[in-house]
This record gives C-alpha cells, sequence and structure tokens, in this order.
C-alpha cells in the first residue's frame, strides 16, 4: 500500500469519487484537515473501506489544520484532522455554531527539519539558528548560510515550509521563533507537503520542515537535521519521540469528531475502527502510536460524549507522551 500518495493525486481521486459516488445510495464520512495527519486517516479509511467492501464512502481532503477546522466549525465535515490542539478562536466558531466535538490525539510526531543531501554543514542546528532563520525580522535579510553561522559557506539559504493555514506552521513557528504564526513571509509556502519534498530535495541551499512520515517517506532525497534539545543534538525518530529526548519538536498529533455526526452508524463505526487499528497503521506510516489506554479512553469519550478539550485552546511546545496519557486518561 501505497502509503503517502501524492497528494494531488489524492485529492483529484476524492474529486472524482464525489461525482462518481452521487449515482449510489452510499454512506459517505467527510474528512478534512492537516496535511500531517492526513497519512494515517487516508490509511485508515483505505482499511476501514476494505473492510467495508466499500460500502461506505470515506473522503479525506487535505486545506491544512486552520483550514479543515473552519469547515469543520461550519458542519461541513464529520472529521477534522489536526497536528495541534484546537484553538481558543476555532473553540468560539464551533460554540457558535452549535458544534460539539471530541478530541482524540491519535499519535505523536517528530517534526522534522530537513536539508539537501549534499549539505554538510547543517546537520546539527539549534532553535535559537532556527529563529535566526525564520523570524520575522529576517525576511530580506537573512537570505545566506554563512548568516547562521560563520563556518558555513557563503550560498543562498532557500527556505521552504507549511503555510498559514497549516498546524504545522503554528507549532514550529511557536517553538522555534517564540510565538505561534510569527514568520518571515519570503518562502517557498504550501500546504502539500509534497511541494516542500520536492523544493529542498532540488535546492543544495535549501532547507524547509513538516511531519515525520513525509522525511521518512523521501529519505532517499533529503537529509534529516539533528536538533539541540540543551543538552544534545537529537535525531528525530520514533525512539526519541518515545524517550522524550527530541524536544521541543515532538508533538502530539489528532483527530476531532463532531458529535452530532456520531449519531451516523458509519461514522461512530469509522472512529471505533480507528482506534482499533490505528495504532498499527500509525507504525506503518512512521508515526509514534500512542499507549494502547489513549485509544481506550477515546473510545469511552466517544460513548460517554465526553466533548471539549483538555488543552485549553492553546498550543503547548514540548508536551511529553506521559502528560497527554494523564490528561486524556484521567475521568
Amino acid at each position: 500500500m501505497n502509503k503517502l500518495r501524492l497528494i494531488s493525486s489524492a485529492l483529484a481521486t476524492a474529486s472524482l469519487l464525489t461525482l462518481t459516488g452521487t449515482a449510489f445510495a452510499q454512506a459517505t464520512i467527510k474528512i478534512d484537515g492537516s496535511s500531517t495527519v492526513y497519512p494515517i486517516t487516508e490509511a485508515v479509511a483505505e482499511e476501514f473501506q476494505k473492510a467495508k467492501k466499500n460500502a461506505i464512502r470515506v473522503t479525506v481532503g487535505i486545506s491544512g489544520t486552520g483550514g479543515g477546522f473552519k469547515k469543520f466549525c461550519r458542519g461541513e465535515t464529520d472529521i477534522s484532522n489536526a497536528s495541534r490542539p484546537i484553538t481558543k478562536k476555532e473553540m468560539e466558531d464551533c460554540a457558535q455554531a452549535g458544534i460539539k466535538y471530541i478530541e482524540m490525539p491519535i499519535a505523536f510526531d517528530a517534526l522534522t527539519v530537513v536539508i539537501h543531501p549534499s549539505n554538510t554543514w547543517a546537520t546539527n542546528l539549534k532553535p535559537e539558528q532556527l529563529k535566526m532563520m525564520w523570524e520575522p525580522a529576517a525576511q530580506g535579510k537573512i537570505n545566506n548560510w554563512k548568516q547562521i553561522d560563520p563556518s558555513f559557506p557563503d550560498m543562498p539559504l532557500k527556505l521552504y515550509g507549511p503555510g498559514a493555514d497549516s498546524g504545522t506552521f503554528e507549532y514550529f513557528t511557536e517553538a522555534a521563533v517564540g510565538k505561534a504564526r510569527a514568520s518571515r513571509g519570503d518562502y517557498t509556502a504550501s500546504e502539500d507537503d509534497n511541494v516542500l519534498v520536492q523544493g529542498v530535495s532540488r535546492d543544495k541551499g535549501g532547507l524547509g520542515y513538516f511531519g515525520f512520515a513525509y522525511y521518512f517517506e523521501n529519505k532517499d532525497k533529503l537529509k534529516a537535521v539533528n536538533i539541540w534539545n540543551g543538552k544534545a543534538y537529537i535525531e528525530p525518530s520514533a525512539a526519541n519521540v518515545e524517550n522524550g529526548t527530541y524536544t521541543p519538536l515532538a508533538r502530539p498529533i489528532f483527530i476531532y469528531v463532531n458529535a452530532k455526526s456520531l449519531e451516523k452508524p458509519e461514522v461512530k463505526e469509522f472512529v471505533k475502527y480507528y482506534m482499533e487499528h490505528g495504532a498499527k497503521l500509525t507504525r506503518e506510516v512512521k508515526y509514534v502510536p500512542l499507549p494502547a489506554s489513549v485509544y481506550k479512553a477515546n473510545l469511552e469519550h466517544m460513548e460517554k460524549l465526553k466533548t471539549g478539550t483538555v488543552f485549553g485552546g492553546v498550543n503547548e511546545v514540548g508536551i511529553k507522551i506521559e502528560e497527554v496519557v494523564r490528561r486524556e486518561t484521567k475521568q
């Protein structure tokens, strides 16, 4: 199974299914949101549709975490993929529209900074160096590797990153720059992580960031940067996320389920399937599964219609798996 097909192809397929599916009385589950979470949800959707012999159709769109929540809070989707917790503004938007939701953490991601394979000088970077590159004050001024470190070569620095609707953009800017959404604007931006992969892989002076799954799928044409955690330079990996050393770029990722959508048997069935099979598929697409207790708690929250968020509408940079487990399993 191709777990990370090109997003443009996936969206085209989804559009085609939408057109052809109207001829059939087929139950449909609508999902949109984060490109980071997409590989897991798409893998679950594929397996679920096979198990149901395509009697239920699942469409998975990609408009970024922010774009996905806009649709979700308008009642246009059943489930929203999110690479960060829901924000206070999104909570207000959902409340005004009468949308109640169940928050379900489904994995941890090692947000990965990548460079061109020929780059031998920036294999280890500190968050403050990332800040130098990405902060708003760098716009139009920091455009050469030598400005980041005098020992680096005199070579143009080209940046590639998610667009403003991306939860990855929000998390990274908060972790690296110190304030969510604080970023220079003169970089190649895309909600399609495959565009960012192609950009860095073709640019010797390129640097970008996105979810670990996209790096792993393209590690033959990218190099991951080791990030300073205050004690050592740590490579992004499942083991380093699990042991808590890959910080501050390790983060929980989520799905949010519209409580009203759970009145539809197919949605409830899909969420149950997701919680029962998601850990295995998460591992397959190279994210880090959560302990079984979290998936169990998610199902209990669904049955009890326990709505809301345990994150208070804010990102928490550096939060560990243990803390997510504690919050979500606490009754």
